[in-house]
């Protein structure tokens, strides 16, 4: 198992950046609360398509910790019972992470098949992390950065619980993002380990010190674009259907953030100049180029073209994407400084 381990650990990589599609898809459709509870959904393991599964009806067979939806309140079952021909009270207690009681199908689908792609993931995680007791004896650092993968997933699947309890308070919604590329930015190193010791890239202080600040900078971005998904997402709430107006009278943080990618483009631009001008070697910074160019044209459509659909999930996952490549030559560049000394 011990060479196909980097195959292991690249799965287990792209499994993740599918979790972070998936919750992009669950933010781009309104679909976080699909699943009012954690980890089933409104009881089930297999959620339900028809408001009839949860609503109370006479002499129907309801399983302990299954959800009806009464007068706008979740119920959830205390034992396994059997209804009568009238309402029973003391067969239900009122769930109480939230009062949030609204079932749509769709929603609740969207929802669903993103935890179930959080639970292939850990399970790829998982398989990583077995394989990578291989490497005790040679690199001990492989073995334990992979179970703290697993540790960090499961830490990630509490803190989607948590997303959930608060009715997607926008600081968990934050930190939940943030831990998701973390767990890509460990795995990255954990393949980077795990890859023979050989680079192709000259080490260059100035460079690989620009390539930090870039990585900062995409995460402040990522924080800041956060919170203006958030303001959009209080404007759908407020009634407001029409995407035109979504960003009609903006926070001041749309502003920043909108500034603040040019100050990304400009530093990511010096680099690229940096690393063809001294051949440097890292072959990398054109997919950063194009990635950035993306974000930047999603940016202005969504703004300009009133939210194109899609455009807001493709805009999530091109920033995570551009912090795992920025990271990945951050490694590279690390391997570059070893290798000179």
């Amino acid at each position: 198992m011990k060479k196909h381990f980097t195959s292991i650990a690249k799965t287990a990589l792209i499994l993740v950046y599918l979790v972070i599609i998936a919750g992009a898809l669950v933010r781009m459709t309104g679909s976080g609360m699909g699943c009012p509870d954690w980890p089933k959904c409104f009881g089930y393991y297999i959620p339900p398509t028809d408001i009839k599964e949860l609503t109370w009806a006479e002499n129907r067979v309801f399983k302990k910790g299954q959800v009806i939806i009464k007068e706008e309140t979740l119920l959830v079952a205390k034992e396994d019972c059997l209804t009568g021909t009238t309402f029973d009270a003391s067969q239900w207690q009122k769930y109480t992470k939230h009062d949030y009681a609204v079932f749509n199908p769709t929603h609740t689908w969207v929802e669903y098949l993103n935890r179930l792609t959080g639970a292939l993931a850990g399970l790829g995680c998982f398989i990583m992390a077995v394989a990578a007791f291989r490497f005790w004896k040679q690199d001990k650092k492989i073995t334990v950065l992979s179970w703290l993968v697993v540790f960090m997933m499961g830490f990630q699947g509490w803190l989607g619980a948590t997303v959930v309890y608060s009715v997607l308070n926008p600081v968990k919604i934050t930190i939940h993002m943030i831990m998701a590329l973390l767990i890509v930015a460990v795995i990255l190193y954990i393949i980077q380990l795990a890859k023979p010791k050989e680079s192709q890239q000259v080490f260059n202080p100035m460079f690989r010190n620009l390539l930090w600040i870039s990585l900062g900078l995409t995460l402040i971005q990522v924080v800041l674009g956060t919170q203006v998904r958030q303001f959009v997402d209080e404007q759908v709430k407020s009634g407001i259907e029409n995407g035109s107006q979504w960003l009609s009278q903006p926070h001041m943080t749309f502003y920043f953030h909108r500034t603040f990618s040019f100050v990304v483009l400009f530093v990511n631009v010096f680099l690229y100049v940096k690393n063809r001008k001294l051949q440097l070697g890292f072959d990398k910074i054109k997919w950063v180029m194009a990635i950035i160019f993306a974000e930047i044209l999603t940016g202005v459509a969504m703004y300009y073209f009133n939210f194109p659909f899609g455009s807001q999930a493709i805009h999530l996952v091109m920033a995570s994407l551009l912090f795992g490549i920025q990271f990945y030559m951050i490694l590279e560049a690390r391997k570059s400084n070893r290798s000179t000394l």
